[in-house]
């Protein structure tokens, strides 16, 4: 399965650090617009804090990938905000 990290520019996906900044500044952003920034920032760094000592390189790529992919999915969050329209399919029937 191809990484999703290819949607990020490559100077975030391919280092942890700016990762886990941009991370960070995607949950005060969000937290900033609920009133629940310490909460959001306090869970983003919990979990990069959690795996900090892993080695396997098949389980570091999986945890960028998630963090990849929450990025994301506030982005097109925010994009479909802003412009009106939706860019991910939803079934109606």
């Amino acid at each position: 399965m191809p990484s999703l990290q290819t949607a990020l520019p490559p100077e975030l996906a391919n280092n942890a650090i700016r990762l886990y900044r941009e991370c960070l500044r995607r949950a005060k952003y969000i937290g900033q617009k609920q009133y629940n920034t310490e909460l959001l920032v306090d869970m983003v760094r919990q979990q990069f804090k959690k795996h900090v000592h892993e080695t396997d390189p098949e389980k570091i790529q999986k945890f960028k990938d998630d963090a990849a992919r929450g990025l994301i999915n506030h982005m097109l969050y925010e994009s479909e905000a802003m412009s009106g329209r939706k860019f991910s399919k939803s079934s109606e029937f």
